[in-house]
């Protein structure tokens, strides 16, 4: 299985469940994925002047004392952005985390990056696995018997997570839809359009987009 390209496995933890609703993030973490290897790590606790609930505390494990001696939200933002400069992004859940990460560079003032584009391995969990007992990130990791990250909802061990699921899947993939095709290229763009793919034409569509890129591999 060929796998050119690097890819940023992003994971926010929060105030709340939407910036619309005034949640800031209070960590963030991004893990590098290439040629099926975790190749570069960033993580970061984040203050952003907001307040954290004691909800969000037994949750995390993150606390005020700990928001409150973080770097800026603003220089942490600009210094994740420089780190996935030019990288297409995955997260689990990806409408959330694809929420706070345009919300967070913007209050930030950094300027968009066209590659920044989320995939989403839950959509892509809910198509490759329709039998697991629920598509979470947890139940997943379990289910693959993934290495062992670290405390869930903490942003490094989720988006390490997260990236051991984006390569089981990239391999499950080539070994169930693309009958062992070894120059098959599952890239950041064929990841985007299986997350797209109605449920009922997912194996047909796969099946196609693998026969193209196995045609004309990327260099």
């Amino acid at each position: 299985m060929n796998l050119p390209e690097t890819v940023a496995v992003i994971d926010f933890e929060t105030t709340g469940s939407s910036p619309g609703q005034g949640a800031r993030a209070t960590e963030i973490a991004a893990v590098l994925v290439h040629q099926g290897q975790i190749v570069g790590r960033f993580q970061s606790l984040m203050n952003a002047g907001v307040w954290v609930s004691p909800f969000i505390t037994h949750l995390t494990g993150i606390t005020n004392a700990m928001v409150q001696a973080a770097p800026p939200a603003r220089t942490v933002m600009l210094e994740v952005m420089r780190f996935t400069r030019g990288l297409p992004l995955v997260a689990h859940n990806a409408a959330f985390d694809r929420g706070f990460w345009r919300a967070e560079a913007a209050l930030a003032g950094c300027d968009s990056d066209p590659a920044h584009d989320f995939a989403c391995t839950l959509l892509l969990g809910r198509r490759l696995y329709p039998h697991a007992t629920n598509h979470k990130l947890g139940t997943l990791a379990t289910m693959h018997r993934l290495p062992d990250s670290g405390r869930a909802h903490r942003a490094l061990a989720d988006a390490q997570t997260t990236a051991h699921l984006l390569l089981q899947m990239q391999q499950d993939v080539v070994a169930q839809y693309g009958q062992q095709m070894e120059t098959a290229v599952v890239t950041h763009a064929l990841l985007m359009a299986m997350q797209r793919a109605p449920r009922g034409q997912f194996a047909s569509c796969l099946a196609r987009r693998l026969a193209q890129s196995t045609a004309q591999p990327e260099t």
